[in-house]
């Protein structure tokens, strides 16, 4: 299959809320136009910092249809449908189908210690529930479970498997995924070091800084690929200065925040995230005021 339309950078979509805590479609739209506007490739919708794992199974759905209609076929869409239940994972993947998204992708189910085999049974059973292609999504951290080459290889037999959304500091382990046979794609997941991850054989990045400040990556996504890493470098590190200041408040929180400065109502995180605090609210106008 063609890949390239997979390849970039790609935001991974915060959710906004109305006041009365309802899926946002308003603000979802503002924010997709005006990350394509800024040359993001397209869009992880649902996943971790769309708060998935904190939404009903229908807000979930409602989150996919909302997103696509505003994307109206502009961008890339990947949607997240990665949860602990395979039933509930299956229901995700066909809405996400039928609402035109290009492929689907799923962190590994958590809390109960799976065995490998029972993931691999998982992860095939959600990919063949659909006819577009499945991007792993590898993150050890929030589940425990550690993807590499040897299981990559075991997987990617299944030819739905295209891709892996890499969210973990082993570069290392990011290049041997690049050395199997069957080239696939992946994916950068932290923000702060795209350019690490790229220069280790990444096809792009994924992340929730892009919601805000999507200019910085695609300029640093585009000077790497031209051969100007010191530029690239430079610009990793002035995101890197404005990630620090997010991890002190709460990243997710200070990314609506920044948000809504902008004029995009967000309405916070779901609980358990607590709100925002007085001094991470003027952070976050310092912040803007950076950009």
């Amino acid at each position: 299959m063609d890949k390239s339309k997979f390849r970039g950078v790609f935001s991974a979509l915060l959710t906004p809320y109305t006041k009365d805590d309802k899926i946002n479609g308003s603000s979802i739209k503002k924010i997709i136009d005006m990350n394509l506007s800024k040359g993001i490739n397209g869009f992880y919708v649902g996943g971790s910092t769309g708060e998935g794992m904190l939404l009903t199974v229908e807000e979930r759905k409602e989150l996919f249809r909302y997103a696509s209609e505003a994307n109206a076929g502009r961008g890339t869409m990947i949607a997240h449908v990665g949860t602990i239940n395979t039933k509930h994972a299956i229901e995700m993947a066909k809405c996400a189908e039928e609402a035109g998204y290009d492929a689907i992708s799923a962190v590994a189910p958590y809390y109960y210690g799976f065995s490998y085999e029972a993931i691999k049974g998982y992860y095939n059973d959600i990919a063949n529930s659909v006819n577009i292609p499945m991007i792993m999504y590898n993150f050890p951290n929030a589940n425990g479970f550690v993807f590499n080459k040897e299981r990559a290889e075991d997987m990617f037999k299944n030819k739905k498997f295209i891709g892996i959304k890499h969210t973990t500091a082993d570069l290392f382990a990011l290049q041997q995924f690049k050395t199997m046979e069957c080239d696939p794609l992946v994916y950068n997941g932290f923000d702060e070091m795209l350019v690490a991850g790229l220069s280790m054989g990444a096809d792009g990045g994924i992340g929730s800084t892009y919601n805000f400040m999507p200019e910085k990556y695609v300029k640093m996504y585009s000077l790497f690929k031209e051969g100007n890493i010191k530029e690239a470098q430079k610009i990793q590190f002035e995101a890197n200065e404005i990630i620090t200041q997010l991890i002190k408040y709460g990243v997710f929180a200070m990314e609506k925040g920044i948000l809504e400065e902008m004029g995009i109502e967000m309405n916070g995180c779901r609980k358990p995230f607590t709100e925002l605090s007085a001094e991470g609210k003027k952070a976050c106008k310092e912040i803007l005021k950076s950009l």
